[in-house]
């Protein structure tokens, strides 16, 4: 099941069936844990960060389980 979550400026969809959990998206260094947070539910918060910091960090997805759109591009 596809799950999205959003701001103001976009809509950040999740494909659970995609993700092989990679942990790209909240771990380490390179990590946005205030966005993609496994130990709270929902464990996407799309406050979390500036909306560029949000689609660099999704770009970084290996399984393409993350994705987003702008919604002024709708």
């Amino acid at each position: 099941m596809i799950k999205k979550y959003s701001n103001e400026d976009i809509t950040i969809v999740w494909q659970p069936d995609k993700c092989i959990h990679s942990t790209k998206c909240w771990k380490g260094e390179t990590g946005l844990l205030s966005v993609f947070n496994p130990k709270i539910k929902p464990w996407i918060n799309p406050e979390g960060a500036s909306t560029d910091r949000i689609i660099e960090q999704i770009n970084t997805c290996p399984s393409g389980a993350l994705s987003y759109h702008k919604k002024d591009a709708v």
